[in-house]
């Protein structure tokens, strides 16, 4: 019997929740390709890495016209063209001639990575209901995380059929997102292009502005929040810390995937009861407790004795980026309080992204002047003031729009 406690949630967001996690599953598949592709062109082990670069930079540019896109030719459209992009920039890289070829095309990706990202982003805190804004994101957060683990494991099949097998996968499985996507959304009148309001609508505003929402303080505690995230886990958790298992633990790829896979079993398990909290604890003691596990788990990491250690410090730090994730897109969500706002989500996004950018780079030139405590320890001390930054205003949740437009 279903239970009617709950809010029914709008068909927008299974369609986004599908469209993320075959998104996610082809990016598994094709992520551990992309350097190894690179070194077939005989370049520098720098120069792979710097594919990821390029992809992650590209990202970082293209966030401004992301937003001013979804403003002007709604959500779906955006979506759709965006992945697009992403698909057939990803298809040609497989029959790339030369190095420069193939980082031209994964830069185009990045554009089209940033323009889908924002779009569905903007329409999942648009559509969310009020008291379901935690357990959208958690759903939302749930299907990537189920995709990128499993992608992986596809990886392994589809990579015995030669490097470029994984691109064209990854191609097949955008096309079927934007589709999915594409079909569900056709009659949404949420995802569709903008329609001109006048008289009290007008005056009202349907969208709020980049420079209105700097206004509010829970938005600016959402920018730093997110950046310290993006520097810890899309950045140092993903470069610094596989370093550290090879030089302090002797441990090669295989025993860092370990330790990695930890980190995601820790989030797997809280990331549905985080949605649930969100909702009726409210965003800010979520966010508080997550920050301050992250904070702990990131300074202890590199004092663990060994690495089985170090893997539950990491199921542990995997457990507070549960509690994270969801809560920092429900406050995005209560901040635009159902209304348009791309340039509210691409500064989101931008902020992430900056710190998915800086935070491996800044970390290890750290490692190399003053070691992997350093290193950890700054990221830490983001974690902490981001923390400290959610204690010092009020919860989000309930935020009236008048509130978010001061």
């Amino acid at each position: 019997m279903r239970d009617t406690t709950r809010p029914r949630l709008p068909f927008e967001v299974w369609a986004l929740v599908a469209g993320g996690f075959t998104v996610a599953l082809g990016y598994g598949v094709v992520a551990p390709a992309i350097p190894q592709f690179a070194l077939e062109f005989g370049v520098s082990a720098f120069a792979a890495s710097a594919i990821v670069s390029a992809f992650a930079l590209m990202r970082l540019l293209s966030a401004p016209l992301a937003g001013w896109v979804v403003g002007r030719f709604g959500e779906r459209r955006t979506y759709t063209v965006g992945i697009l992009i992403v698909a057939l920039s990803t298809g040609a890289a497989a029959f790339a001639a030369d190095y420069t070829q193939f980082v031209v095309l994964r830069g185009l990706g990045g554009v089209g990575s940033t323009m889908f990202t924002v779009a569905a982003t903007a329409l999942l805190v648009k559509v969310s209901p009020p008291d379901a804004r935690g357990r959208v994101a958690s759903l939302n957060a749930a299907g990537f995380l189920l995709g990128g683990l499993l992608g992986p494991v596809f990886g392994g099949i589809v990579a015995s059929f030669g490097l470029r097998a994984p691109f064209v996968f990854y191609f097949a499985t955008l096309l079927a997102a934007a589709t999915v996507v594409a079909v569900a959304l056709r009659r949404s009148r949420a995802a569709g292009a903008p329609v001109p309001l006048s008289g009290a609508e007008a005056e009202a505003g349907s969208a709020l502005r980049l420079g209105e929402a700097l206004r509010v303080p829970q938005y600016r505690a959402l920018l730093l929040s997110v950046f310290a995230f993006g520097w810890a886990s899309y950045g140092v958790r993903v470069s610094v810390l596989p370093i550290l298992v090879a030089v302090a633990f002797g441990g090669d790829a295989t025993v860092a995937a370990w330790v990695l896979a930890a980190y995601a079993a820790g989030n797997a398990i809280l990331i549905f009861p985080s949605g649930r909290w969100n909702d009726t604890l409210g965003r800010k003691p979520v966010l508080i407790t997550g920050m301050a596990v992250l904070a702990v788990t990131y300074a202890a990491v590199p004092a663990s004795p060994g690495v089985w250690t170090a893997a539950a410090v990491m199921f542990v730090a995997g457990a507070g980026s549960a509690l994270v994730n969801p809560g920092q897109q429900a406050v995005l969500a209560d901040v635009l309080a159902q209304r348009r706002g791309g340039q509210v989500v691409a500064g989101y996004s931008m902020m992430s992204d900056l710190g998915g950018v800086l935070g491996p780079a800044v970390a290890g030139a750290v490692v190399d002047l003053a070691g992997f405590g350093w290193a950890f320890g700054i990221t830490a001390a983001l974690l902490v003031a981001a923390s400290i930054a959610w204690s010092l205003i009020p919860d989000s949740r309930g935020l009236a729009p008048a509130d978010s437009a001061r």
